[in-house]
């Protein structure tokens, strides 16, 4: 009766009662195997400075070494088999360890926690992670830099509100997102620079009595310094949130283009083609060419602001120092990053193989009263009028050529000056789109020397 009773309140899975329910709970090696190479790395330079400062003897520690290639080595093969028993990575590694060369492998952990082994694991796979994404970010800046230079000169709209505003160039708009991803550039790396302290050595909370040299672990795992609190170290992971929030940036500029490119790819707008690579068709309509590479990194920026969120959360209330909330740290991260580079590839892929359909783009440019304000520009320096009476003027204008069907630069010089009598036949060179992109000349805008020149800047800050 009893072992009915246990039955139903645990479920079948777990038919053994509580001790399974703990142990399902309290294990993390089902995620954390991740972190099998950085493990290894840091116990490897944790040995080499035990024997160093004479803690364990030099014999212990070429032991242990080489019995940590050894443990790495079959995780690498495939042949390791982790134990759900064992809680952790740090825990599967030791008792393998144990395994492959005896007594000595007990000394390893002499002088630190797993309180400050996993804090050292987790920066040096987050900070692995950084370095890949921000090469994922440069190659795509690349990308978009390519599809820049062939499009300097090409013109399309630029929207407000997506609504036509004024022309701009295929360059510039490209270039556009070149800047906002050098900003996720340099969040990651100066997130890189914040995080780059060893928490290794400050032990379970307090540091330890043993005559460790934390600045010889920190050189050798690639740190720029020692962690200056103990209580802080093992209680931190400002570092994964940092890469969280980074991440989120970054996913969100992917989603905006992602979000333009399905506009661009309808048949409402035909701007762009993507290639067969990155579409798919549809099941019951054979003519459909549906660009779902954009709409899924479009998506991905909820999955990866929610990792963010998720970690806020688990944070937001614990006392110092270390809890076993932290446990749940890093399935977080993972998915994101996973996620991420996912979305910097395919959208690396997509930038690289879409074709403008430049025709499309111009007479979509044309369309919409796109040079109204180069209209009210003209008059207030060939005319003399103040701003708002230009514009004024302009906005009749606007109105008479809708009324007629027609754009601004089919209206006759009569009806021109029937809005105001100072207007020339001077006020079509600025009408046309060609001649208004190549107009704004100011840094940063959208003449196609501006757009050029800003691309070489790209191409020296990349190397």
């Amino acid at each position: 009766m009893t072992d009915k009773k246990s039955n139903a309140m645990w479920g079948g899975r777990f038919a053994a009662g509580p001790d399974a329910i703990m142990e399902a709970i309290n294990a993390s090696i089902g995620y954390d195997k991740r972190l099998a190479f950085q493990d290894i790395t840091g116990s490897r330079a944790h040995a080499a400075m035990l024997a160093a400062q004479g803690i364990i003897t030099d014999t212990d520690a070429k032991t242990i070494r080489e019995g940590l290639l050894t443990v790495l080595s079959e995780i690498e093969s495939g042949t390791f088999e982790f134990s759900t028993a064992l809680e952790d990575i740090h825990m599967n590694v030791e008792s393998r360890l144990k395994e492959i060369v005896g007594e000595p492998a007990g000394r390893l952990h002499t002088a630190r926690s797993r309180n400050d082994q996993v804090a050292t694991d987790f920066k040096l796979w987050t900070r692995d992670q950084m370095d890949a994404c921000i090469d994922g970010l440069e190659a795509l800046i690349k990308a978009l830099l390519g599809q820049a230079e062939a499009g300097a000169d090409w013109v399309m709209p630029g929207f407000t509100h997506l609504q036509t505003a004024q022309p701009v160039t295929w360059g510039h708009h490209m270039m556009a997102y070149v800047e906002m991803l050098g900003r996720d550039v340099s969040r990651f790396k100066d997130a890189r620079v914040r995080m780059n302290e060893n928490p290794l050595g400050s032990a379970a909370l307090a540091g330890t009595g043993f005559p460790i040299d934390r600045h010889m672990t920190s050189e050798a795992l690639g740190f720029d310094r020692p962690t200056a609190n103990s209580l802080d170290a093992v209680a931190d992971r400002d570092f994964a949130l940092e890469f969280l929030s980074c991440a989120s940036i970054t996913a969100m500029h992917l989603s905006r283009f992602s979000e333009e490119l399905v506009i661009w790819s309808s048949a409402q707008f035909r701007f762009v083609t993507l290639s067969d690579r990155f579409s798919t068709g549809s099941s019951i309509m054979p003519q459909k060419k549906n660009p779902d590479a954009a709409e899924l990194i479009r998506a991905k920026v909820g999955r990866i602001m929610g990792a963010m969120v998720a970690l806020f959360t688990v944070m937001k209330g614990l006392p110092l120092a270390y809890s076993k909330d932290m446990q749940e740290d890093k399935e977080q991260v993972f998915d994101a990053a996973d996620n991420l580079m996912l979305a910097l590839a395919a959208m690396t892929g997509m930038v690289s193989d879409m074709t403008a359909n430049v025709d499309s783009l111009r007479a979509a440019a044309a369309s919409g009263f796109s040079t109204a304000t180069d209209l009210a520009d003209w008059l207030v320096r060939e005319a003399g009028l103040p701003f708002r009476d230009a514009h004024h003027v302009t906005g009749a204008l606007v109105a008479l050529a809708e009324s007629k069907g027609c754009d601004l630069p089919d209206l006759s010089l009569d009806e021109m000056k029937s809005a105001h009598a100072a207007i020339t036949e001077g006020v079509y060179t600025v009408l046309t789109v060609e001649n208004s992109v190549a107009s704004r000349t100011s840094y940063g805008g959208t003449a196609p020397s501006q757009v050029r020149a800003q691309i070489a800047r790209w191409k020296e800050v990349l190397g």
